[in-house]
């Protein structure tokens, strides 16, 4: 688990999109517009979120307006990393 959260503190983009998404299901673009990160960099931030099993795509059948939500271990980093900085 702490190279997990290793992982996604060395980038401030990894940080803020999982901040984004925190406990709902979000599209890239609410998540662009949350965490205030153009939509190129949304994508490229999923997908490496992606990898390491912190985001799941709940609908990877659909083109258009697909869905992310937080695994279970992506829930767990995030409140390590948010109860780290309090």
């Amino acid at each position: 688990m702490d190279e997990l959260i290793k992982y996604v503190i060395k980038s401030t983009y990894r940080v803020r999109v999982l901040n984004a998404i925190g406990g709902d299901v979000k599209m890239p673009f609410q998540i662009a517009e949350e965490s205030n990160i153009l939509n190129n960099h949304i994508s490229k931030t999923l997908r490496q979120l992606r990898e390491h099993g912190l985001v799941e795509l709940i609908n990877p059948e659909m083109p258009r307006g697909r869905l992310y939500r937080l695994t279970n271990t992506g829930k767990i980093v995030l409140i390590k990393i948010k109860s780290d900085t309090l």
